[in-house]
C-alpha cells in the first residue's frame, strides 16, 4: 500500500512522506507525533496507519480536522451527517464503495444494505452514504446470532472486515452484490478474503485501490484550500464591543475594562498560520518573517501615514487618531486594517510624558504590557548596544598594554591545538587586502595592520545606553578604575531608543540586511581618519545573535479587538522617528489588496513626516497612498498668538473658551504642514482631533480653512470619546482619498552633496531663508563625504516645537537662517544627521516625575498610575 501511496502521490504532484513509530508506541507518543503534524505548514494530507488496538477516539480526535483525508475525526463525521459533505473530509474507502456500485449499474434506491464487521467511522459513513442514495441499511459483526437471516434479505452485502471461517458461504444468496473492504483502511493490511467471496456476485473487486486514489485526491483537495486560505480575503475577525462612558474614564481604566482576545485567536483570524507567531503571555505575538516568504505573491494594501501639525508640549493625539482610524475601518467598516505603532521608551513613561498606547477609546490593550517591557526589544538593544560600547574600550585598553605580536596571538589564538580565523576576522583580512587563511602564513606588517584598529579615542561616536531618564549620565567620565590602568576618556549614556541599533531595526527588512547593517555601523575613526566599524571590532554576529528575536514583530490589538504591529521605536528627532519597516511590509501582505496599513510618524510632519518620506520610504521601496494630518483645535490657539502651554500647569481659558480669532490666526501652521506633504505628492486629509471644550464654530473653522489650504478632506474625529465609530467619517474620507492615483515623489536626490541636501530640507519644509554651518559641522561633512558616506539621505535633529531652530517660535516662522552645529553619521541605519542648536539625546526627570502615581496593588498585581 505505501507503494501504492507513493505512485499515486507522484503522479498527482504531491510529495508523501512515511512516519514510522515503533510498534510498541503509547497513546500519547502517537497523539504527540499526530500533533507535531498538524502544525506543520508544509503538510496538508495524515493518513494514520496503526493497528485496530490503537484506534482510539483519543488518537482520531488529534488529527486537525482539514488535515483528516480519511475522514474519520468527529467533527468530520458530523459535518457529514450534518449534510455538509462539501465542508468537510469524507471516507476514501465508503466513498471507493459507492463509486464502484454505481459505475457498475447497480441502482440503489430501495435496495437493502448489510454492512458486516465494519466499525467506528467506516461503519457510521457508510450508514450515512447509502441512506443518501435512498438505500435500507443494516450493520451487523460476524457473531451476531441473526446474521444469517440478514444475509438472505440483503441486496447488497459489504464485507468491512475479513470472513470468519465459521461463516459458510452458503448463507449469501447467489445473485448478492458483494462488496470487499476489508482492507484494513487505517493499518494497511489486506484482510484474509475467503477465495468464494468473489463469485457470488456481478462485483468482484477489493475497494483499496480506489480508496487509495480517493485518499490522494482528498490531498490535493486539503492543499487547495489551503492555497485559498491564503489568497486576500475578508477577515471574519471578532471585534470587541465597546461601551463608552460620560464622562469618559482614566485610559487605564478603559484598559482594563475590556479584555482583550486571546492572541493566538486573533492570529488566526488574520490570516496567521501556527508556526509563524510566538507566544508571549495571552495577549501579545512576535510574528516570523517567514510570512513574507510565504505571502510574497500577495499584493500589498493601501499605506497610510498619521503626521501632525507642530504639537504644543502635551501632544495632539497622532497615535489616538491612528488607533481610531483602524478601528473605524475593521470594527465599523469591515475593511481589513492594521495600524502599526512604535514601541515606548520606559524612560518617557516614568518620566514626564506616561503611557503612549493612544488614549480615551482608541488604545493599544493591554495598555500596561504596551508600556512596559512588551517583549523585551528594547532590551536587547540596551545589551547589543552597551557589548559594542564595552568592544570598543576594550580593544582600545588592550593595544594600548601589548605589543603586536601578544596581541595578535591573542586575537588568533589556538584552541585544542588548531589555530584558524573566525569568519569575521577573514571578513577583515579580505577588507585589509590580504588573501590568507592561515595565521602562520602573516607577515609582521599584516599581522599589525590586522591586529590594530588604533582608534582615536577623541573620535568615538558610540556611546553606553539605557531606557531610563537620567540626566547625571549625560557626561560622565570612564575607566577610573586601576584595572583600566589610567586609560580613562569622558563619554556618555544615551536614552536606549536614540542607539543606533534602534535605527537599524526600524529600517532592516531582513535578518541577512540587519546583520550587513550592524557590521556598518560606524563608532570612531582610527588615526590616520578611517571609519571603524562593527565589524572590524569583530562583534557583529554576536550583535546578530542578541537581535534575532527583537527583529520580529509584535502583534497586539485595540480596545475594539483589531490587530496592531509595535515595533521599534527610534528617537524621533537623531534619528527618523518610525516604526519599523518589516511591521509594515508584514502587515500590507495580511490586509490584502483591498486593506489598509495605517503607521505613525513621530512629531510634526515638518520632522517625522518628511524623515518617513525621504528616510522609511526610500529604504523600503513602500510607496504611501495618502498623509492623515492631525490637528487640535489647542495646538492652532497656541500657533496663532495663545499663551504658552506646558505640561502639569492648567490651560489657559484661551484654550477653553471659543476663540474664533485666535484659530483661524494658528491655521497658517496647518497650510504649511499640507504644504509639505504636497511636496511629495500625497493627498492630505485633515482629521481634526475634537476635545471637551470645542466650540462647533471652532471645528467647522478648522475644517473649511484646512480645505482651502489644498487639503483632500478635512474631519472632525470622536475616537476620545466613543471609539471607532467617532472615525468612521475620516475612514471614510481616507478609502476616498487613496482611491487617487499616488504622484509620490522624493525631495532630494541622495547624489546631491550633504550641504545642498541640509539646504533643501531647511528652505523647502522649514521655511529658512539658509542655512549656516558651523567649523565643527564642515568639517564633519568633508570627513564624511571623502569617506564615502556623502549618498546617505539626511535625518535632521531640531526641536519640535517649532518650524524654526527656536521652540518658542510658534506659527510659521520667516526669515531665519538655520545654525547646523554638528553632524553626525548613522552608516548602519543609513543617513546623515546634522544637529540644528543642542539636542540632548539622555532626558532628564522633572520635579515631579510620573513615577510618583505609578504603583502596583500587590494582591491583584495590577498596575496603577499609568494614566
Amino acid at each position: 500500500m505505501q507503494e501504492v501511496n507513493q505512485n499515486l502521490a507522484e503522479e498527482a504532484g504531491l510529495n508523501i512522506a512515511h512516519i514510522c513509530l515503533p510498534a510498541d508506541s503509547s497513546e500519547d507518543e502517537i497523539i504527540d507525533e499526530i500533533l507535531k503534524i498538524n502544525e506543520d505548514t508544509r503538510i496538508h494530507g495524515l493518513a494514520l496507519q496503526i493497528s485496530e488496538t490503537s484506534f482510539s477516539n483519543k488518537i482520531l480526535n488529534a488529527l486537525k480536522p482539514e488535515k483528516d483525508v480519511d475522514g474519520v475525526t468527529d467533527v468530520n463525521l458530523g459535518k457529514l451527517v450534518r449534510g455538509d459533505a462539501h465542508e468537510c473530509f469524507v471516507s476514501p474507502v465508503a466513498r471507493a464503495v459507492i463509486e464502484l456500485l454505481e459505475k457498475s449499474g447497480v441502482n440503489l434506491d430501495g435496495k437493502k444494505i448489510l454492512v458486516i464487521g465494519a466499525h467506528g467511522s467506516l461503519e457510521a459513513t457508510l450508514q450515512c452514504l447509502f441512506q443518501r442514495k435512498g438505500s435500507m441499511t443494516m450493520s451487523s459483526q460476524w457473531k451476531t446470532p441473526q446474521l444469517q437471516s440478514k444475509l438472505h434479505e440483503a441486496d447488497i452485502v459489504i464485507l468491512g472486515s475479513p470472513k470468519p471461517e465459521e461463516i459458510p458461504l452458503s448463507w449469501i444468496q447467489p445473485g448478492t452484490t458483494v462488496l470487499n473492504c476489508s482492507h484494513d483502511f487505517l493499518s494497511g493490511k489486506l484482510g484474509c478474503s475467503s477465495p468464494g467471496i468473489h463469485g457470488t456476485g456481478p462485483i468482484a473487486e477489493d475497494v483499496s485501490l480506489l480508496a487509495a486514489a480517493l485518499r490522494i485526491q482528498n490531498m490535493v483537495s486539503s492543499r487547495r484550500r489551503w492555497l485559498c486560505e491564503q489568497q486576500y480575503r475578508r477577515w471574519r475577525l471578532h471585534c470587541l464591543k465597546l461601551q463608552p462612558l460620560s464622562p469618559v474614564p482614566s485610559d487605564i481604566e478603559i484598559s482594563r475594562a475590556q479584555t482583550p482576545k486571546a492572541v493566538d485567536i486573533l492570529a488566526k483570524e488574520i490570516g496567521l498560520l501556527a508556526d509563524e507567531i510566538e507566544i508571549y503571555g495571552k495577549s501579545k505575538a512576535k510574528v516570523r518573517l517567514s510570512l513574507l516568504e510565504r505571502l510574497k505573491d500577495q499584493a500589498d494594501g493601501k499605506y497610510v501615514l498619521v503626521a501632525g501639525i507642530t504639537p504644543t508640549p502635551l501632544g495632539e493625539g497622532k497615535s489616538a487618531v491612528t488607533i481610531g482610524l483602524v478601528q473605524a475601518l475593521t470594527a465599523h467598516l469591515n475593511i481589513n486594517s492594521f495600524a502599526c505603532l512604535r514601541q515606548p521608551s520606559q524612560g518617557p513613561t516614568f518620566g514626564v510624558k506616561g503611557g503612549a498606547a493612544g488614549g480615551g477609546y482608541a488604545q493599544v490593550i493591554p495598555m500596561e504590557e504596551f508600556n512596559l517591557h512588551l517583549t523585551g526589544d528594547i532590551h536587547a538593544i540596551t545589551a547589543a548596544n552597551n557589548l559594542l560600547a564595552a568592544a570598543i574600550d576594550t580593544r582600545i585598553l588592550h593595544e594600548n598594554t601589548q605589543t603586536d605580536k601578544a596581541l595578535y596571538n591573542r586575537l588568533v589564538a589556538s584552541v585544542n591545538g588548531v589555530r584558524e580565523f573566525s569568519k569575521i576576522q577573514l571578513a577583515r583580512l579580505k577588507k585589509l587586502g590580504i588573501n590568507k587563511t592561515d595565521p602562520s602564513s602573516l607577515t609582521e606588517e599584516e599581522m599589525r595592520k590586522f591586529a590594530r584598529l588604533d582608534i582615536d579615542p577623541s573620535t568615538i561616536t558610540w556611546q553606553r545606553v539605557m531606557d531610563t531618564n537620567d540626566r547625571f549620565l549625560r557626561k560622565i567620565t570612564i575607566g577610573q578604575g586601576n584595572t583600566e590602568k589610567g586609560f580613562s576618556r569622558q563619554a556618555q549614556f544615551d536614552i536606549a531608543v536614540a542607539s543606533e541599533v534602534m535605527a537599524v531595526l526600524a529600517l532592516t527588512d531582513s535578518l541577512t540586511d540587519m546583520k550587513e547593517r550592524l557590521g556598518r555601523m560606524v563608532v570612531a575613526s582610527d588615526r590616520n581618519g578611517q571609519p571603524v566599524t562593527t565589524s572590524d571590532l569583530g562583534v557583529t554576529g554576536a550583535l546578530t545573535v542578541l537581535m534575532k528575536d527583537a527583529i520580529k514583530p509584535n502583534l497586539m490589538q485595540t480596545l475594539e479587538g483589531t490587530p496592531v504591529f509595535v515595533h521599534a521605536g527610534p528617537f524621533a528627532n537623531i534619528a527618523h522617528g518610525n516604526s519599523s519597516v518589516l511591521a509594515d511590509k508584514i502587515a500590507l501582505k495580511l490586509v490584502g489588496e483591498e486593506g489598509y496599513v495605517v503607521t505613525e510618524a513621530g512629531f510634526g510632519a515638518d520632522i517625522g513626516m518628511e524623515k518617513f518620506f525621504n528616510i522609511k520610504c526610500r529604504a523600503s521601496g513602500l510607496v504611501p497612498s495618502v498623509v492623515v494630518l492631525v490637528a487640535t483645535v489647542r495646538a492652532l490657539k497656541m500657533h496663532g498668538g495663545g499663551p504658552s502651554v506646558t505640561a502639569g500647569v492648567p490651560l489657559k481659558k484661551e484654550y477653553t473658551e471659543e476663540n474664533l480669532q485666535l484659530v483661524a490666526d494658528g491655521c497658517c501652521n496647518l497650510e504649511k504642514q499640507i504644504q509639505i506633504a504636497q511636496l511629495f505628492g500625497v493627498p492630505v486629509v485633515v482629521a481634526l482631533n475634537v476635545f471637551r471644550t470645542d466650540t462647533r464654530a471652532e471645528i467647522d473653522l478648522v475644517c473649511e480653512l484646512a480645505k482651502r489650504a489644498g487639503a483632500f478632506n478635512a474631519v472632525p474625529c470622536y475616537h476620545w470619546s466613543i471609539g471607532g465609530k467617532g472615525s468612521v467619517d475620516l475612514a471614510q474620507a481616507v478609502r476616498e482619498a487613496a482611491s487617487k492615483k499616488s504622484r509620490f515623489q522624493f525631495l532630494y536626490d541622495v547624489q546631491l552633496p550633504i550641504v545642498e541636501k541640509i539646504r533643501t530640507i531647511a528652505q523647502s519644509v522649514y521655511g529658512a531663508e539658509d542655512i549656516e554651518l558651523s567649523p565643527e559641522a564642515q568639517s564633519k561633512i568633508d570627513r564624511y563625504t571623502e569617506q564615502g558616506f556623502g549618498n546617505l539621505p539626511i535625518c535632521m535633529a531640531k526641536t519640535h516645537l517649532s518650524l524654526s531652530h527656536q521652540p518658542d517660535k510658534k506659527g510659521v516662522p520667516k526669515d531665519f537662517i538655520l545654525p547646523i552645529s554638528d553632524v553626525r553619521a548613522s552608516i548602519g541605519a543609513g543617513f546623515i544627521y546634522p544637529l540644528v542648536g543642542t539636542m540632548s539625546t539622555m532626558p532628564g526627570l522633572p520635579t515631579r516625575p510620573c513615577f510618583y502615581d505609578i504603583d502596583l496593588d500587590t494582591e491583584t498585581e495590577q498596575v496603577k498610575g499609568l494614566f
